[in-house]
Protein backbone atom coordinates (compact mmCIF):
# COMPACT_ATOMS: atom_id res chain seq x y z
CA UNK A 1 0.00 0.00 0.00
CA UNK A 2 1.42 3.37 -0.98
CA UNK A 3 2.07 6.16 1.48
CA UNK A 4 -0.76 8.67 1.89
CA UNK A 5 -0.18 11.67 -0.34
CA UNK A 6 -0.93 14.32 2.25
CA UNK A 7 -2.12 14.38 5.82
CA UNK A 8 -4.14 17.48 6.75
CA UNK A 9 -2.31 19.74 9.20
CA UNK A 10 -5.27 19.57 11.59
CA UNK A 11 -4.48 15.90 12.35
CA UNK A 12 -0.86 16.38 13.35
CA UNK A 13 0.27 16.20 16.97
CA UNK A 14 -2.91 14.83 18.53
CA UNK A 15 -5.30 11.88 18.45
CA UNK A 16 -8.27 12.14 16.11
CA UNK A 17 -11.44 10.27 15.23
CA UNK A 18 -11.95 8.45 11.96
CA UNK A 19 -14.94 10.65 11.10
CA UNK A 20 -12.83 13.81 11.40
CA UNK A 21 -10.13 12.36 9.16
CA UNK A 22 -12.67 11.35 6.51
CA UNK A 23 -14.26 14.80 6.64
CA UNK A 24 -10.83 16.34 5.98
CA UNK A 25 -10.32 14.22 2.88
CA UNK A 26 -8.38 11.24 4.23
CA UNK A 27 -9.73 8.04 2.70
CA UNK A 28 -10.58 4.83 4.54
CA UNK A 29 -7.83 3.12 2.56
CA UNK A 30 -5.27 5.69 3.66
CA UNK A 31 -6.18 5.06 7.31
CA UNK A 32 -4.99 1.47 6.84
CA UNK A 33 -1.45 2.69 6.16
CA UNK A 34 1.18 2.15 8.86
CA UNK A 35 1.57 5.90 9.19
CA UNK A 36 -1.74 5.89 11.05
CA UNK A 37 -1.62 4.14 14.44
CA UNK A 38 -4.76 2.68 16.02
CA UNK A 39 -5.29 3.86 19.61
CA UNK A 40 -8.88 2.81 20.14
CA UNK A 41 -11.56 1.70 17.68
CA UNK A 42 -11.94 4.55 15.14
CA UNK A 43 -9.33 6.65 16.99
CA UNK A 44 -5.90 7.21 15.48
CA UNK A 45 -2.69 9.16 15.73
CA UNK A 46 0.10 9.74 13.27
CA UNK A 47 3.16 7.59 13.90
CA UNK A 48 5.29 10.60 14.89
CA UNK A 49 2.76 11.96 17.40
CA UNK A 50 3.94 11.87 21.02
CA UNK A 51 1.22 10.52 23.28
CA UNK A 52 1.27 12.46 26.53
CA UNK A 53 -1.11 11.52 29.36
CA UNK A 54 -3.42 14.35 28.30
CA UNK A 55 -3.37 13.05 24.73
CA UNK A 56 -4.34 9.58 25.93
CA UNK A 57 -7.26 11.00 27.89
CA UNK A 58 -8.41 12.85 24.77
CA UNK A 59 -8.10 9.64 22.75
CA UNK A 60 -10.29 7.86 25.28
CA UNK A 61 -12.86 10.62 25.11
CA UNK A 62 -12.97 10.34 21.30
CA UNK A 63 -13.54 6.60 21.55
CA UNK A 64 -16.62 6.96 23.77
CA UNK A 65 -20.07 8.53 23.38
CA UNK A 66 -20.46 12.20 24.21
CA UNK A 67 -22.12 11.50 27.56
CA UNK A 68 -19.09 9.59 28.86
CA UNK A 69 -16.96 11.91 31.01
CA UNK A 70 -13.40 11.56 32.32
CA UNK A 71 -13.55 10.60 35.99
CA UNK A 72 -11.44 9.32 38.89
CA UNK A 73 -7.73 10.26 38.60
CA UNK A 74 -8.12 10.37 34.81
CA UNK A 75 -10.13 13.59 35.12
CA UNK A 76 -7.34 15.22 37.15
CA UNK A 77 -4.82 14.75 34.32
CA UNK A 78 -6.56 17.68 32.64
CA UNK A 79 -5.42 19.87 35.56
CA UNK A 80 -1.80 18.76 35.27
CA UNK A 81 -1.48 16.17 38.03
CA UNK A 82 -0.73 12.51 37.33
CA UNK A 83 -0.80 10.01 40.19
CA UNK A 84 -1.57 6.36 40.11
CA UNK A 85 -1.59 4.24 36.96
CA UNK A 86 -2.56 6.05 33.77
CA UNK A 87 -4.25 2.91 32.45
CA UNK A 88 -6.95 1.99 32.43
CA UNK A 89 -8.38 5.42 31.67
CA UNK A 90 -11.51 6.00 33.74
CA UNK A 91 -14.72 7.41 32.31
CA UNK A 92 -18.23 7.54 33.75
CA UNK A 93 -21.49 7.32 31.80
CA UNK A 94 -25.03 7.92 33.19
CA UNK A 95 -26.66 4.86 31.65
CA UNK A 96 -26.35 1.20 30.90
CA UNK A 97 -23.87 1.23 28.04
CA UNK A 98 -22.31 -1.77 26.37
CA UNK A 99 -19.65 -1.15 23.76
CA UNK A 100 -19.27 -3.30 20.68
CA UNK A 101 -15.50 -2.89 20.87
CA UNK A 102 -13.80 -3.44 24.21
CA UNK A 103 -10.34 -1.83 24.39
CA UNK A 104 -8.20 -2.91 27.33
CA UNK A 105 -7.04 0.62 28.23
CA UNK A 106 -10.51 1.94 29.10
CA UNK A 107 -12.59 1.34 32.20
CA UNK A 108 -16.16 2.53 31.92
CA UNK A 109 -18.08 3.19 35.13
CA UNK A 110 -21.87 3.37 35.05
CA UNK A 111 -24.06 5.46 37.34
CA UNK A 112 -27.74 6.28 37.46
CA UNK A 113 -26.97 9.85 38.61
CA UNK A 114 -24.16 11.71 36.84
CA UNK A 115 -22.35 14.22 39.07
CA UNK A 116 -21.75 17.79 37.86
CA UNK A 117 -19.47 17.93 34.80
CA UNK A 118 -17.43 20.51 32.89
CA UNK A 119 -15.13 20.49 29.89
CA UNK A 120 -12.56 18.41 31.77
CA UNK A 121 -14.96 15.72 32.93
CA UNK A 122 -16.81 15.16 36.18
CA UNK A 123 -16.43 17.71 38.97
CA UNK A 124 -13.22 17.73 41.02
CA UNK A 125 -15.11 16.48 44.08
CA UNK A 126 -16.61 13.62 42.08
CA UNK A 127 -13.23 12.80 40.54
CA UNK A 128 -11.55 12.60 43.95
CA UNK A 129 -14.40 10.47 45.25
CA UNK A 130 -13.94 8.07 42.36
CA UNK A 131 -10.18 8.06 42.82
CA UNK A 132 -10.66 7.25 46.50
CA UNK A 133 -12.53 4.09 45.48
CA UNK A 134 -9.51 2.68 43.63
CA UNK A 135 -6.34 4.31 45.02
CA UNK A 136 -4.44 4.06 48.29
CA UNK A 137 -5.46 6.46 51.04
CA UNK A 138 -1.98 8.02 50.82
CA UNK A 139 -2.47 8.82 47.14
CA UNK A 140 -5.94 10.25 47.69
CA UNK A 141 -4.58 12.67 50.30
CA UNK A 142 -1.80 13.70 47.92
CA UNK A 143 -4.27 14.39 45.11
CA UNK A 144 -6.61 16.27 47.43
CA UNK A 145 -3.75 18.42 48.75
CA UNK A 146 -2.68 19.20 45.18
CA UNK A 147 -6.08 20.42 43.96
CA UNK A 148 -6.82 22.26 47.21
CA UNK A 149 -3.49 24.10 47.21
CA UNK A 150 -4.11 25.32 43.65
CA UNK A 151 -7.64 26.45 44.37
CA UNK A 152 -9.45 23.97 42.13
CA UNK A 153 -11.79 23.04 44.98
CA UNK A 154 -12.36 23.80 48.67
CA UNK A 155 -12.34 21.40 51.60
CA UNK A 156 -15.94 22.40 52.27
CA UNK A 157 -16.93 21.34 48.75
CA UNK A 158 -15.27 17.96 49.15
CA UNK A 159 -16.84 17.32 52.54
CA UNK A 160 -20.27 18.36 51.29
CA UNK A 161 -20.00 16.03 48.28
CA UNK A 162 -19.19 13.06 50.52
CA UNK A 163 -22.36 13.85 52.44
CA UNK A 164 -24.80 14.55 49.60
CA UNK A 165 -23.41 11.72 47.45
CA UNK A 166 -22.51 9.36 50.27
CA UNK A 167 -23.80 6.43 48.21
CA UNK A 168 -21.06 6.75 45.59
CA UNK A 169 -18.09 4.36 45.74
CA UNK A 170 -15.19 6.18 47.36
CA UNK A 171 -17.24 8.60 49.47
CA UNK A 172 -16.31 6.89 52.74
CA UNK A 173 -12.66 6.67 51.71
CA UNK A 174 -12.51 10.34 50.72
CA UNK A 175 -14.11 11.32 54.02
CA UNK A 176 -11.27 9.52 55.83
CA UNK A 177 -8.70 11.18 53.58
CA UNK A 178 -10.05 14.62 54.47
CA UNK A 179 -8.88 14.05 58.04
CA UNK A 180 -5.30 14.10 56.72
CA UNK A 181 -5.39 16.79 54.01
CA UNK A 182 -3.55 20.09 54.23
CA UNK A 183 -4.18 22.76 51.55
CA UNK A 184 -0.87 24.36 52.51
CA UNK A 185 1.07 21.48 51.01
CA UNK A 186 2.54 22.56 47.67
CA UNK A 187 3.74 19.27 46.18
CA UNK A 188 2.93 15.57 46.09
CA UNK A 189 6.15 14.51 47.88
CA UNK A 190 5.54 17.04 50.67
CA UNK A 191 2.08 15.61 51.18
CA UNK A 192 3.42 12.07 51.21
CA UNK A 193 6.10 12.82 53.77
CA UNK A 194 3.61 14.56 56.06
CA UNK A 195 1.21 11.60 55.84
CA UNK A 196 4.00 9.17 56.68
CA UNK A 197 4.86 11.12 59.83
CA UNK A 198 1.24 11.36 60.95
CA UNK A 199 0.50 7.75 59.99
CA UNK A 200 3.38 6.61 62.18
CA UNK A 201 1.84 8.45 65.13
CA UNK A 202 4.16 11.47 65.21
CA UNK A 203 2.81 15.02 65.62
CA UNK A 204 1.52 16.75 62.54
CA UNK A 205 3.98 19.34 61.15
CA UNK A 206 3.05 22.68 59.58
CA UNK A 207 3.20 22.86 55.79
CA UNK A 208 5.17 25.58 54.00
CA UNK A 209 5.75 27.66 57.12
CA UNK A 210 8.16 30.56 57.59
CA UNK A 211 10.66 30.35 60.43
CA UNK A 212 12.41 33.27 62.15
CA UNK A 213 15.19 33.73 64.66
CA UNK A 214 14.75 35.05 68.19
CA UNK A 215 14.88 38.62 66.89
CA UNK A 216 12.15 37.99 64.34
CA UNK A 217 14.45 37.88 61.32
CA UNK A 218 13.35 35.55 58.54
CA UNK A 219 15.45 32.41 58.28
CA UNK A 220 13.73 30.11 55.80
CA UNK A 221 10.47 28.63 54.60
CA UNK A 222 10.17 24.92 55.24
CA UNK A 223 8.11 22.32 53.45
CA UNK A 224 7.35 20.78 56.84
CA UNK A 225 8.04 22.53 60.12
CA UNK A 226 7.97 21.52 63.77
CA UNK A 227 8.15 25.04 65.11
CA UNK A 228 8.15 24.00 68.76
CA UNK A 229 11.13 21.71 68.14
CA UNK A 230 12.89 24.17 65.84
CA UNK A 231 13.03 21.50 63.15
CA UNK A 232 12.63 22.15 59.44
CA UNK A 233 12.09 19.29 56.96
CA UNK A 234 12.59 19.90 53.26
CA UNK A 235 11.93 17.64 50.29
CA UNK A 236 14.56 18.11 47.61
CA UNK A 237 13.58 16.73 44.21
CA UNK A 238 16.05 15.93 41.47
CA UNK A 239 15.68 19.41 39.99
CA UNK A 240 17.43 20.79 43.08
CA UNK A 241 20.50 18.67 42.38
CA UNK A 242 20.75 19.22 38.62
CA UNK A 243 19.62 22.85 38.41
CA UNK A 244 22.60 25.04 39.35
CA UNK A 245 20.47 28.13 39.96
CA UNK A 246 18.13 26.16 42.22
CA UNK A 247 21.10 24.70 44.08
CA UNK A 248 22.47 28.19 44.74
CA UNK A 249 19.06 29.36 45.98
CA UNK A 250 18.91 26.41 48.36
CA UNK A 251 22.31 27.33 49.83
CA UNK A 252 21.12 30.85 50.61
CA UNK A 253 17.66 29.63 51.57
CA UNK A 254 18.91 27.51 54.46
CA UNK A 255 22.16 29.28 55.22
CA UNK A 256 20.52 31.11 58.10
CA UNK A 257 19.83 27.83 59.87
CA UNK A 258 23.48 26.84 60.15
CA UNK A 259 24.98 27.28 63.57
CA UNK A 260 21.66 28.23 65.14
CA UNK A 261 19.06 26.49 67.22
CA UNK A 262 17.15 25.20 64.20
CA UNK A 263 17.79 21.72 62.82
CA UNK A 264 17.33 20.79 59.18
CA UNK A 265 16.40 17.46 57.59
CA UNK A 266 16.68 16.99 53.84
CA UNK A 267 14.44 14.28 52.37
CA UNK A 268 14.92 12.90 48.85
CA UNK A 269 12.86 10.84 46.44
CA UNK A 270 14.83 7.71 47.28
CA UNK A 271 13.96 8.13 50.96
CA UNK A 272 10.26 7.94 50.13
CA UNK A 273 10.90 4.44 48.80
CA UNK A 274 11.79 3.37 52.36
CA UNK A 275 9.10 5.20 54.35
CA UNK A 276 9.65 3.55 57.74
CA UNK A 277 13.40 4.21 57.67
CA UNK A 278 12.80 7.83 56.71
CA UNK A 279 10.31 8.36 59.53
CA UNK A 280 12.76 6.80 62.01
CA UNK A 281 15.51 9.16 60.84
CA UNK A 282 13.28 12.19 61.28
CA UNK A 283 12.18 10.93 64.70
CA UNK A 284 15.81 10.64 65.81
CA UNK A 285 16.36 14.27 64.86
CA UNK A 286 13.16 15.24 66.67
CA UNK A 287 14.48 13.57 69.83
CA UNK A 288 17.76 15.49 69.54
CA UNK A 289 15.68 18.65 69.32
CA UNK A 290 13.85 17.80 72.55
CA UNK A 291 10.90 15.62 71.47
CA UNK A 292 9.75 13.35 74.32
CA UNK A 293 6.60 11.88 72.82
CA UNK A 294 5.89 8.34 71.72
CA UNK A 295 8.17 6.87 69.04
CA UNK A 296 6.80 6.07 65.58
CA UNK A 297 4.79 2.89 65.17
CA UNK A 298 4.53 0.89 61.96
CA UNK A 299 1.96 -1.64 63.07
CA UNK A 300 -1.76 -1.10 63.37
CA UNK A 301 -4.42 0.47 61.20
CA UNK A 302 -3.19 4.07 61.25
CA UNK A 303 0.00 3.19 59.37
CA UNK A 304 -1.20 0.26 57.30
CA UNK A 305 -4.30 2.04 56.00
CA UNK A 306 -2.10 4.54 54.15
CA UNK A 307 -1.02 1.86 51.69
CA UNK A 308 -4.20 -0.15 51.19
CA UNK A 309 -6.31 -0.18 48.02
CA UNK A 310 -10.08 -0.44 48.60
CA UNK A 311 -11.20 -4.06 48.68
CA UNK A 312 -13.72 -3.83 45.86
CA UNK A 313 -11.10 -2.46 43.45
CA UNK A 314 -8.68 -5.28 44.33
CA UNK A 315 -11.43 -7.70 43.37
CA UNK A 316 -12.05 -5.84 40.11
CA UNK A 317 -8.32 -5.91 39.37
CA UNK A 318 -8.25 -9.69 39.68
CA UNK A 319 -11.19 -9.88 37.30
CA UNK A 320 -9.48 -7.57 34.83
CA UNK A 321 -6.45 -9.83 34.96
CA UNK A 322 -8.61 -12.60 33.52
CA UNK A 323 -10.48 -10.40 31.07
CA UNK A 324 -8.91 -7.17 29.82
CA UNK A 325 -12.10 -5.86 28.27
CA UNK A 326 -13.91 -2.70 29.30
CA UNK A 327 -15.32 -3.39 32.74
CA UNK A 328 -18.83 -2.39 33.66
CA UNK A 329 -19.54 -1.61 37.30
CA UNK A 330 -22.98 -2.56 38.67
CA UNK A 331 -25.39 0.33 38.59
CA UNK A 332 -25.28 2.53 41.65
CA UNK A 333 -28.64 2.95 43.32
CA UNK A 334 -29.68 5.27 46.09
Amino acid sequence: MGSPRRVPAELHGRPFHRDEALALGVTARQLQHSRFVDLFPSVYRLEDTLMTPRAWVEAGRLALPGDAHASHQTRLVHLGVELGPLFPLHFTVPRDLHLAAKPSKLFLHRTVALPPVDDGGVSIAAALTGAASILRLLDVVKLADWVLHRGHVRVHDLRRFTETDHWRPGADELRRALELVDPGSASLPESELRCLLVGAGLPRPESNADVHDADGRFLARGDLVYRWLKLLIEYEGRQHAFNVAQFERDIHRYGGLRGGAWAYFQATSSMLETPAATVRAIHQLMVRQGYTGAPPSFVGRRWQSLFEVPTRWRHDARRRGRDSSVAQQPQIRR
